[in-house]
């Protein structure tokens, strides 16, 4: 399987620079897998075609304030850093990471976040390098090591200066400033952790969540913390070569008997975004088929031959060419439905990406 063939020309003016106004807005393209055909509608019809006895199943990962902007410490140069996941296993406060200048950047270095004319707020430390060309860096906040740890109001946290210092990090595709930057959360975020947002939730608002509940569609979520694959394009040109970072992901008892009823009754599981499909289907595969509670990483790569064991339907946004999520999506509509939606959602001049418009996959 080449990556070359899950290629696609996209004009420029359809990527999408800002979120539609209301969140439901947004266009659906409905592609029915048994018949091929495809409708056009918006994501407030959603209810359309859900039946009572469904249940959705999103991602409750909230994104961090990832980007950090520094200057290093030796140089003054500037220095940026994307957080994708905490390494706890590494010791408190060490995070794995992408760095921008990478080569620069090497171990032993140290940036500075914050005015160079001030002290610095928060200082990091490369540690060494990551097998897929990142960086594990240790923080610390200036001043933490002499806080009194039994005044709580006392200890600055690495992460609460994360918070105060970080902004929000946008896919590189999109230029506009986020004025809001809630519209790149889910309604239902709620565990951080993410480095991007699992778009495909940005569509739904809580009123378009009451009347679905009201309808009979109950609704359970899962937790994968979106890292480095979101951001690392597929390089090798035999698909198979390509190796899948690790990601956190987790599914609780309470959504694990939820789908099992839902399963036992004949209603459908419904994932919204790839980022449930992953956490559902690698549950699946670690335990022979079946849906039970799990907390742990996974690197499952999912591409066109995979047999699905947990999801009957999908919510999914566009997809970059050539990404690994394109190949999940061929994966479960097949590949020249796939090609076909894409040029007709092309043609139709739907927003691609990010911010763009939704397909739901039945």
């Amino acid at each position: 399987m080449k990556i070359s063939d899950f290629d696609y020309e996209l004009p420029l003016e359809l990527i999408a620079q800002t979120p539609i106004e209301p969140r439901d807005a947004s266009r659906l393209l409905v592609v029915q897998r048994q018949t091929e055909a495809l409708e056009h509608r918006h994501f407030r019809d959603l209810g359309d075609y859900l039946k009572p006895g469904d249940l959705l199943i999103a991602n409750q990962s909230r994104v961090i304030p990832a980007r950090l902007l520094g200057y290093r410490a030796e140089t003054k140069g500037a220095a940026e850093v994307l957080l994708l996941a905490e390494r706890s296993d590494l010791g408190p406060d060490h995070w794995e990471t992408l760095v921008r200048p990478g080569r620069r950047l090497r171990e032993g270095a140290r940036i500075y976040f914050g005015a160079q004319d001030q002290s610095p707020r928060l200082i990091g430390e490369i540690l060494q390098r990551t097998e897929a060309g990142g960086r594990i860096v240790h923080f610390q906040v200036p001043g933490q090591e002499n806080s009194n740890p039994d005044d709580p109001y006392q200890i600055l946290t690495v992460r609460q200066r994360i918070d105060e210092i970080g902004r929000m990090p946008l896919p590189p595709y999109i230029h506009e400033t986020l004025e809001d930057q809630e519209r790149y959360q889910t309604v239902y975020a709620r565990i951080q952790g993410s480095a991007a947002a699992p778009t495909a939730g940005l569509h739904f608002t809580p009123e378009l969540l009451e009347r679905l509940r009201q309808q009979g569609v109950r609704t359970g979520f899962v937790t994968l913390h979106v890292g480095l694959d979101t951001f690392r394009p597929v390089e090798h040109e035999n698909v198979s070569e390509h190796k899948m970072h690790s990601e956190q992901i987790e599914l609780d008892s309470a959504t694990a008997e939820l789908i099992n009823e839902t399963k036992k009754a004949g209603g459908r599981v419904i994932a919204v975004g790839t980022t449930s499909v992953r956490v559902l289907e690698s549950v699946a595969s670690f335990h022979d088929g079946k849906i039970a509670a799990y907390k742990g990483d996974t690197r499952l790569f999912i591409t066109p031959g995979t047999r699905f064991q947990a999801v009957d339907a999908m919510i999914t946004n566009f997809h970059l060419p050539r990404s690994t999520l394109l190949l999940l999506v061929s994966a479960f509509m097949g590949k020249g439905l796939m090609e076909r939606a894409y040029q007709e959602a092309i043609q139709e001049r739907y927003r691609f990406f990010s911010f763009g418009d939704a397909m739901l996959l039945l």
